[in-house]
């Protein structure tokens, strides 16, 4: 993602460039359009972290506005984006957050954050396997069946986010430990990998194209200095001496 198309996605309309972008984002009043707009990213695999965070800040100003499940939603969104920063500025802005007495059922964040925090290193230290074998757990039921479910893409947009990583580090990998990262096998995994433009040889070796992170060119700097400049910075380190 370029910093262009995450300051403002071209997805992002009219209406919510302009209380992102102008005074508007701090009228408390315009918290239910932002957080329409992030369940329609939820729906449509789209996302846009300033229009999230302007959400979290009117929480922060306005703590009767706050809705847990929107913050939930709001983090779940923010994993996709790693190594990105986003997470971790939505965390920025829970700090020190007063408990909401009108709540009509219990704030379920306090027990998923430390959860979503725990899949958020995972991620940054793409430690994909074991990501995936936490968020499949019976630990984690809850946050699939009451959320990430409903945030369409979800899976896939983590897998995005090892396949970024594996595009840097590697020209070649095995099929099987590709395989690990995405929680893909099968028939299911190489139609993944024929979907990247990816290709797989006869050992079941996994060619990445060359881009400019894996493919590490020499390059030589060759610098001409004239003898008149060497004269003059040892005159120089004379006198200082």
């Amino acid at each position: 993602m370029s910093m262009s198309s995450w300051v403002s996605p071209p997805t992002r309309t009219e209406l919510i460039e302009d209380l992102v972008s102008g005074v508007d984002r701090y009228n408390p009043s315009n918290v239910s359009i932002l957080e329409d707009y992030l369940y329609h990213q939820i729906r449509s695999e789209e996302y846009d972290c300033l229009a999230n965070l302007a959400i979290l800040k009117l929480y922060q100003f306005n703590p009767e506005l706050y809705n847990p499940d929107v913050v939930v939603n709001i983090l779940i969104k923010a994993l996709t984006a790693c190594p990105l920063p986003d997470f971790n500025l939505c965390i920025s802005l829970l700090d020190e957050r007063p408990v909401n007495a009108n709540l009509d059922e219990p704030d379920p964040l306090p027990a998923l954050l430390p959860t979503l925090k725990g899949l958020h290193s995972l991620l940054y230290r793409c430690r994909f396997p074991k990501f995936w074998e936490e968020y499949r757990s019976e630990e984690l039921e809850a946050l699939r069946v009451n959320y990430t479910v409903e945030c369409v893409g979800f899976e896939n947009a983590v897998r995005e986010v090892a396949v970024r990583a594996v595009k840097a580090a590697f020209t070649e990998i095995s099929i099987k430990r590709l395989g690990s990262y995405l929680d893909l096998t099968g028939s299911d995994l190489e139609a993944y990998i024929t979907k990247l433009g990816w290709t797989i040889n006869a050992s079941s070796v996994v060619s990445i194209p060359q881009n400019p992170d894996n493919h590490i060119v020499a390059t030589v700097v060759q610098e001409s200095i004239n003898l008149s400049q060497l004269s003059k910075v040892i005159s120089h380190a004379a006198l200082k001496a």
